[in-house]
């Protein structure tokens, strides 16, 4: 019962979803924040992001290099890790530290400190936005004076599919 309970409120990226409008919200955003801050979202970031969009897993820059070389585009290391710095920096992808990675961000609109949930089986990732900085953390923070700026949270585990 309990793992039937897990899957009925599982977050979208372990359910089965309409990726091709993830890809366009999220492009449609990127280019409109862009273009409202004066940044340059170039034909190679954009084509960057939509191949972090179209899966809920995360991709090494090298993975994402191979499949800028068949689309076309410049196959050198610098492209592909400019294109994702550009990304993380401006807050259209995340890092995941753990496996040295990058994912699409799930919610680029708000400003949040994700907290993601890999999978040890499939390295399917889902990112979601708990307030750090009002539980048992920021509590801990408050209490040594310290000011929380930035937390990265990775927890590994087994999604509700590979259970």
């Amino acid at each position: 019962m309990a793992a039937q309970s897990a899957k009925s409120v599982a977050p979208p990226g372990f359910k089965s979803h309409n990726h091709k409008h993830c890809i366009e919200r999220a492009v449609t955003h990127a280019k409109q924040s862009c273009q409202a801050n004066g940044l340059q979202f170039t034909a190679i970031r954009q084509r960057v992001l939509e191949i972090l969009l179209t899966q809920h897993k995360a991709m090494g820059a090298y993975d994402i290099l191979d499949q800028l070389k068949e689309d076309g585009f410049n196959s050198q290391p610098p492209v592909a890790y400019r294109a994702l710095d550009f990304l993380v920096q401006h807050g259209f992808a995340h890092k995941i530290e753990r496996l040295n990675a990058f994912i699409a961000c799930h919610s680029p609109e708000n400003d949040h400190t994700p907290t993601f949930f890999i999978c040890r089986l499939c390295s399917s990732v889902v990112e979601t936005q708990p307030e750090l900085t009002r539980g048992a953390l920021g509590k801990t923070a408050k209490d040594v004076g310290f000011l929380i700026e930035q937390t990265v949270v990775e927890v590994e585990g087994v999604c509700p599919n590979c259970r």
